[in-house]
C-alpha cells in the first residue's frame, strides 16, 4: 500500500534536511548507498561503512543564527567524503568548491605525520543551479595531466551535480535516482512514489521527509532554516541589484563622459577646420597679392621697354 501524501511538502535540498538524511547515524546506510553510486567508477573498492567526521546537525553562530555543516566522513580505507547541498550557484562557487577540497585534503594532517598519510579525498556538491557551461548534470574533476596520468595516485577529486541539468531516459540508474530525489523531492512528497523510488533507500529517505512534515519541531525547524534561508537570498538579490544599480549608473556616467569627449572633439575638430580654412584663405590671399605684384611688376617693365 502507498503510504499517504506528507502533511507538509518538504524540499530535501534544505541544508537541515539534506543534513538529516546524509549527516545522521540513522542513515549511514544512505550515505554509503549515495556515495557509492556517486563515486563507482572511481573507488577500487565499493565503501562498505563510513564514519561521520562531523556528525553534530548544526552548530550556533554569535549572531543567534545556526549554521548548517556539510556532511563529512571517512571509510575503513582512510578515503574521505565531503558532500554539500548548494541551493543557488553565483560566479564564485568553483573557487568555493577547489578551497574546501584542498582545505578537506590538507586537514588530514596531524603534527608530525608526513605526506604518505594523506589519503584520497572526493568532494561532492549537489548544486541547484548552473555552475559550468558544459552540458550535462554529471561533472568529474579530478587531478590529471594532459595524457591522463596523475601526479600521485589516489588523491581524489571533485564532483559536481547540477541537478537542473537532469536528463533521464526510461531506464532510471541509482545516481540518477538520488538526484531526481533532491531536484524533485519536495513534488514527490505530495504523491504516489514513482517506480524508480520504490527501493529500501528511497523509502526510507522520504520517512526522513515524512518526519521534516509530521512532527511539529522537525518542520518548525525546516520553515525557520527556509524562511532564513529565503531572507539570506532575498539581501543577496538585493545586494546584486544595488550593485547592478550602481554598475549601470558609472556606466551612464562613462558614456556621458564619452560622449562629452568625443563632442569636445568635434569642436576642436571644428575649430582646427576653421583655422585651416581661415589659413587657406590668408595664403590664396597672399598669393593673389603676390600676383597682382607680379602683375603689376610686369607692366611696369612693359611701360620701361615701350619708352625705350
Amino acid at each position: 500500500m502507498e503510504p499517504a501524501a506528507m502533511k507538509h511538502a518538504i524540499d530535501p535540498k534544505v541544508d537541515c534536511v539534506f543534513k538529516a538524511i546524509f549527516g545522521s547515524e540513522v542513515n549511514l546506510n544512505l550515505l554509503v548507498h549515495f556515495l557509492n553510486a556517486a563515486l563507482h567508477e572511481e573507488l577500487s573498492a565499493p565503501i562498505v561503512e563510513v564514519t561521520l567526521l562531523n556528525p553534530n546537525l548544526e552548530k550556533n553562530r554569535l549572531d543567534g543564527k545556526r549554521v548548517v555543516l556539510d556532511v563529512k566522513a571517512r571509510d575503513a580505507h582512510g578515503r574521505i567524503f565531503q558532500i554539500e547541498i548548494q541551493m543557488v550557484a553565483y560566479p564564485s562557487l568553483p573557487l568555493r568548491m577547489i578551497y574546501n577540497w584542498a582545505r578537506v585534503y590538507a586537514d588530514q594532517l596531524e603534527e608530525g605525520e608526513d605526506y604518505t598519510e594523506l589519503r584520497p579525498t572526493y568532494s561532492i556538491w549537489l548544486v541547484n543551479g548552473n555552475v559550468t557551461r558544459r552540458a550535462g548534470a554529471v561533472h568529474r574533476y579530478r587531478f590529471r595531466d594532459d595524457e591522463g596520468h596523475s601526479l600521485a595516485e589516489a588523491v581524489g577529486g571533485i564532483f559536481v551535480f547540477e541537478l537542473l541539468k537532469l536528463i533521464v531516459g526510461e531506464e532510471v540508474s541509482v545516481l540518477e535516482g538520488w538526484l531526481l530525489f533532491f531536484r524533485d523531492g519536495e513534488r514527490l512528497c505530495l504523491g504516489p512514489l514513482p517506480v524508480w523510488m520504490q527501493i529500501p533507500e528511497m523509502e526510507q529517505a522520504m520517512k526522513t521527509l515524512r518526519e521534516f512534515s509530521e512532527k511539529e519541531h522537525r518542520y518548525e525547524e525546516y520553515r525557520a532554516r527556509l524562511d532564513y534561508l529565503r531572507q539570506e537570498a532575498t539581501i543577496r538579490r538585493d545586494l546584486e541589484a544595488e550593485v547592478a544599480g550602481r554598475e549601470w549608473e558609472r556606466q551612464r556616467a562613462e558614456a556621458a563622459l564619452e560622449r562629452e569627449a568625443a563632442a569636445l572633439q568635434r569642436e576642436v575638430a571644428a575649430q582646427r577646420e576653421k583655422e585651416a580654412a581661415l589659413q587657406r584663405e590668408e595664403a590664396a590671399q597672399r598669393s593673389e597679392q603676390q600676383m597682382a605684384l607680379e602683375l603689376e611688376r610686369l607692366k611696369a617693365l612693359l611701360q620701361k621697354g615701350s619708352q625705350n
